[in-house]
């Protein structure tokens, strides 16, 4: 189909396989999680791990793995008896009610997916994620799978202009303006809710976290990094770079082949 379509299914095996990397899919979460990621000059159109390989380990996805759907989650391409991810409508109404954003993560991290059932509201608990918390996180209550498009126009609804859900009992959504971006919040989300639970067995459900005003601090003095006259402007926080852990990671899996 195409230069392009080739240069993001490679994009997206890479991402896939990092879930596997940063333990979001291993063990028996092996072969559960996608990454989705929009065709920049087919925006219609979104690459996304399949089913129905003979071994669908997240760790094991290759390019020619990756199939072709439209906004409306059907395939459109892919490789032989392989076909669309059963969630596949929680990738297509994201991305068709968020021009926005580039790429969509879902995966099954356990203490997201433990505090949700305990319906504890997260907060802050560290800056690496923060921002996930400018609004009170939402939640899709119920674990059953995204497979019809009401309960996927659902998911992309409650979502809102917000980066993150949690599916209770289930795991999560993470959206991105490119599929770097998409991947770190679901990265950041699971520290965050790792943090919140080791803050809730040690102080209770009513435990501290950082204040809405200590964010706005954050956010203020990270914007005023770049009017510091012994730091480089390409410090600023903006426009986002590739940040160490992502190009870390990635090169391990380029070089792994």
């Amino acid at each position: 189909m195409g230069q392009e379509i080739d240069d993001v299914k490679r994009e997206v095996a890479i991402g896939t396989r990092l879930l596997a990397e940063f333990g979001l899919a291993t063990g028996i979460l092996a072969s559960l999680g996608h990454v989705s990621m929009r065709v920049p000059n087919d925006p219609e159109l979104f690459v996304v791990k399949g089913r129905g390989y003979a071994v669908d380990a997240l760790a094991l996805m290759r390019p020619e793995d990756m199939v072709v759907d439209d906004m409306d989650g059907n395939l459109v391409d892919g490789p032989r008896d392989a076909w669309q991810c059963n969630e596949v409508k929680m990738h297509s109404c994201i991305l068709r009610e968020r021009p926005d954003v580039a790429s969509v993560v879902h995966v099954h991290p356990r203490f997201a997916v433990l505090m949700s059932v305990l319906q504890v509201d997260l907060g802050p608990m560290c800056i690496e994620g923060m921002q996930l918390f400018s609004k009170p996180l939402a939640v899709f209550p119920s674990p059953r799978l995204i497979i019809r498009e009401e309960d996927g126009v659902e998911v992309a609804k409650l979502m809102g202009d917000a980066d993150a859900i949690l599916l209770q009992g289930h795991g999560a959504a993470t959206a991105g303006a490119d599929m770097e971006e998409a991947v770190m919040n679901m990265l950041y989300l699971e520290e965050q809710a790792r943090m919140n639970w080791y803050a809730y067995c040690a102080a209770g459900p009513k435990h501290a976290t950082i204040t809405a005003e200590q964010s706005a601090e954050f956010g203020a003095n990270m914007r005023a990094m770049r009017d510091q006259p012994h730091l480089k402007p390409e410090v600023a926080p903006t426009p986002r770079k590739p940040s160490g852990v992502w190009k870390h990671y990635q090169r391990l899996i380029e070089e792994r082949g």
